[in-house]
């Protein structure tokens, strides 16, 4: 299936010190959201930089390992499933993009954010409709965030191979629901999420 093109991105900034980022993990039913942050070196570019949700499990691997070895700079973040009950999804979400661009050193002088929202950082930016398709900064983000989430899921399910963590990534497949039924919720279950209250308002 042919990509949509998109239309060109225009940049209120000019400088080496732009951060893309980006998260992933709003809609599975465990484990923590995870926003990235990176700052490129234009002097040493990355080739094939793109949406993660594009690439095979072993190319984004693989361009996680270029990534954290010639970025300028980068930073991956996380708000708990407690957060997330806590706050809502949304402000949990831009609770770990702030964490992730607080964490980079040098800091970022200019934000480009995945989405149509801002996360409330003190560091100007825009946010970016499909980000991660049109910025090769936020495309690294959106790399390093879904490798270390995908790795959180896989240790998630290291510990409870019962519940297929490692196949679905805590996402409300079939499998995963059928567990969470038999089974019950485990503490890294987001507790405010539907199927999760749902089967918790039974015990």
């Amino acid at each position: 299936m042919k990509r949509k093109t998109l239309p060109p991105l225009s940049i209120d900034y000019v400088g080496d010190r732009l951060a893309g980022v980006d998260e992933v993990g709003r809609g599975p039913l465990v484990g923590p959201v995870v926003a990235a942050a990176v700052i490129l070196d234009h002097e040493r570019p990355i080739e094939g930089l793109d949406d993660s949700k594009a690439l095979t499990a072993r190319r984004r691997e693989a361009l996680c390992g270029e990534i954290r070895e010639r970025a300028l700079a980068f930073a991956v973040a996380e708000a708990s499933a407690a957060e997330i009950d806590d706050l809502n999804i949304f402000h949990a979400t831009h609770l770990a993009m702030r964490r992730a661009i607080d964490a980079l050193d040098p800091g970022p002088e200019y934000l480009l954010v995945d989405g149509n929202r801002l996360p409330g950082h003190h560091v100007p930016g825009q946010a970016v409709v499909k980000g991660d398709a049109r910025h090769p900064a936020i495309a690294a983000a959106s790399i390093l965030a879904k490798v270390a989430r995908d790795a959180g899921m896989v240790a998630l399910d290291a510990r409870h191979p019962e519940y297929g963590f490692a196949r679905h990534k805590g996402y409300p497949t079939r499998e995963h629901l059928a567990a969470l039924e038999r089974l019950g919720a485990l503490p890294e279950h987001r507790r405010s999420f539907g199927p999760v209250k749902r089967q918790l308002a039974l015990l």
